[in-house]
């Protein structure tokens, strides 16, 4: 559970049926504030569609999640949207699908149809990649242990957030959640190296 599938960046879909148009983004979001700042946004620019269907997925585990059908019959579209990300198996993801209007009632059927083949749109025009779980491990140590700590570091691979080399040294590493408690078993070895997470 220490990586999961996102896009790298916003994409866009679009979808007509008999008149209306699906016009679909995909963002990728971290945060629920960051959702709500980006719906407010489209909100604004797109203020004359008569809905803004959107749904989400957060975290690694994928446990954060909602779909709101914004007056659409009910389970006609959030839903439809929130399977396409299941089924892509993507998280930290918005997809917002907005709907205008062209005069024809599509019918629950033709609903779930346009609203989830415009959020696979914008998904099939997005770059999907893997992003780890990190955790974020600090090391204080002497300067005498710099050529120690640095070999464990070296020898793992591992990413330096920040450095700070004076005779109290000090790092910060990101280490992958999988590979934590068998890299701190090293760094404990070392005698007079202090570890926290």
């Amino acid at each position: 559970m220490d990586s999961f599938q996102t896009i790298a960046a916003a994409s866009e879909g679009f979808f007509k049926d008999r008149g209306s148009k699906f016009y679909a983004f995909a963002y990728p979001v971290q945060t629920e504030a960051e959702i709500s700042q980006i719906q407010k946004q489209l909100r604004k620019k797109f203020y004359d569609a008569r809905h803004h269907v959107y749904a989400f997925r957060l975290g690694a585990k994928k446990d954060i999640f909602r779909a709101s059908d914004d007056g659409e019959p009910a389970n006609s579209s959030g839903p439809p949207i929130l399977g396409q990300i299941r089924s892509h198996e993507l998280s930290d993801i918005l997809i917002v699908v907005i709907r205008y209007f062209g005069g024809t009632k599509l019918g629950i059927p033709g609903l779930i149809n346009a609203y989830r083949t415009a959020a696979e749109d914008a998904i099939d025009h997005a770059k999907i990649i893997k992003k780890m779980v990190n955790d974020t491990v600090h090391l204080k140590f002497e300067y005498p242990l710099m050529n120690r700590v640095m070999r464990v570091i070296k020898e793992e691979k591992l990413e330096q957030i920040t450095t700070k080399f004076e005779l109290a040294c000090e790092i910060s590493l990101h280490i992958r959640q999988s590979q934590t408690k068998r890299i701190l078993e090293k760094f404990n070895q070392i005698y007079g190296l202090s570890v926290s997470v």
